[in-house]
């Protein structure tokens, strides 16, 4: 089994992938240098899944992981997990705070440490890499006075110095992962269903969308919107909702809200989770 995530090494979602396979069993790790070419891996058959992150507790969702599931009917949400993320400013041996002359790191992550960085670094420019451990490996290779913002383990990888730990803007950041494959995932009795919809340009249409959730019970615990890219002023809804898509109540109230949507697709079911738990346990071997 190939599972593809975003590299390279030393990356948060390799610590993801470590519990995917503490949970699936043996597989190949591919890495990927965008969540794009992760989840596209998949469509094309490169690989049977992927992990890629969803959703942080401090920067939202992120996009591309919404766009690439919203636009793509093949791929399916299977399992999720959720880590703490601790930040931590990268530089090679030697390098003081003073000295540092350009921050890389994920876009996510420079925004998790806004604040950090306004203080501490005022001034000092940022450049934006594809992933945190990328920017790591870049500091690593340059020449220059550079920091990276990433993880302890990709101090270890690329040989860097951990000048300060913990510079997040909040103790609870926290991302969620989700594990993407062309197969879906079967019920397991406490599960939670993801899609995605949009409505017509008509006063009180989103209103009788979500309405079918509460006339069949159902828990909406997500929703959030998103730019169609086809209209200025067009949107797109991720919503999440407790239970699965086969159990009867679900099915019924998901039959209504397809009737009444100009779009819609269901993204996935999956064992829902607590935070700081995973559901990588219920893939089992099917992946």
């Amino acid at each position: 089994m190939k599972v593809g995530y975003l590299g390279p090494r030393g990356s948060y979602c390799e610590e993801a992938l470590k519990i995917f396979g503490k949970e699936a069993g043996e597989f190949e790790p591919i890495e990927f240098a965008t969540i794009y070419d992760a989840l596209i891996s998949v469509i094309t058959g490169e690989v049977n899944c992927a992990v890629v992150p969803i959703e942080n507790s401090i920067e939202g969702s992120v996009n591309t992981t919404l766009d690439i599931l919203a636009e793509n009917e093949k791929v399916k949400i299977r399992a999720e997990t959720v880590l703490q993320i601790r930040h931590n400013l990268l530089v090679k041996k030697g390098t003081k705070r003073e000295e540092v002359e350009m921050i890389l790191s994920h876009p996510q992550a420079l925004a998790q440490c806004g604040k950090y960085l306004r203080r501490k670094l005022p001034g000092v420019c940022t450049y934006a890499t594809p992933s945190t451990s990328e920017a790591a490996r870049e500091v690593a290779d340059s020449g220059l006075k550079w920091a990276a913002i990433s993880n302890s383990r990709a101090a270890d990888v690329y040989g860097l110095e951990i000048l300060e730990d913990d510079i997040q803007d909040g103790d609870n950041n926290m991302t969620r992962f989700v594990v993407v494959s062309l197969e879906e995932a079967q019920a397991t009795g406490a599960d939670k269903t993801s899609m995605v919809f949009s409505t017509e340009d008509r006063p009180g249409s989103l209103y009788r969308v979500l309405d079918i959730f509460n006339l069949w019970d159902i828990n909406l615990t997500k929703i959030e919107s998103r730019p169609a890219k086809n209209e200025l002023g067009k949107y797109i809804f991720f919503v999440d909702i407790e239970g699965h898509h086969s159990d009867s109540d679900v099915k019924e109230a998901l039959t209504m809200v397809n009737r009444k949507t100009s779009y819609f697709r269901l993204l996935g079911s999956y064992h829902k989770i607590d935070i700081g738990c995973s559901s990588f346990e219920y893939l089992g071997k099917e992946v």
